[in-house]
């Protein structure tokens, strides 16, 4: 994990995993059977971010609530694949379309169904509280959990290698 940053120069596109990332894993039930899911609005100002500052932001999930199509497209993101059973066939179609180079992009999963495309991308990334098969195969584990701002970090650090982050009145990392 030690030479991730070095890797994060030649990031132009996040691709997010929702439930475990986005949230923190858990869904409450309502009695008309609606899944409940809540989102960190730090994560959501990072993701608005990146897109104003032209990153590519793709959303892949086997969930398929509208509301959360609704947040990603709220914040910009037009690339939100959500109901997906099979996430590597969707990432390569996504990857042979747009002709993807692999370095150029960072993915964060949580869980078994994120790990094939993970062994693929230049960056994979995870929450702290991912699965330890996913945590094995990280180049950078974060340490905060899904739901409470991971996709922050890794944007942040990101935009921050780049120069990209906060650039009010000049001010640069």
């Amino acid at each position: 994990m030690s030479n991730y940053k070095t890797l994060l120069a030649e990031i132009n596109t996040f691709i997010f995993d929702v439930d475990g990332v986005m949230t923190n894993g858990i869904v409450s039930l309502t009695e008309d059977g609606n899944l409940l899911r809540t989102m960190n609005v730090k994560d959501g100002y990072a993701l608005q971010l990146a897109v104003k500052k032209g990153y590519r932001i793709i959303i892949i999930s086997g969930g398929r609530s509208e509301a959360v199509r609704q947040r990603f497209e709220g914040l910009g993101i037009s690339e939100v694949y959500l109901g997906i059973g099979n996430k590597l066939e969707v990432f390569h179609k996504i990857v042979a379309k747009d002709n993807l180079k692999m370095k150029n992009i960072l993915y964060m999963g949580d869980d078994i169904p994120d790990y094939q495309i993970m062994k693929e991308v230049g960056v994979a990334t995870c929450p702290a509280d991912a699965a330890e098969e996913i945590k094995h195969i990280s180049h950078y584990v974060s340490p905060v959990p899904g739901g409470k701002g991971c996709a922050r970090d890794v944007l942040e650090q990101v935009m921050k290698i780049q120069n990209s982050w906060f650039d009010e009145d000049g001010f640069h990392w």
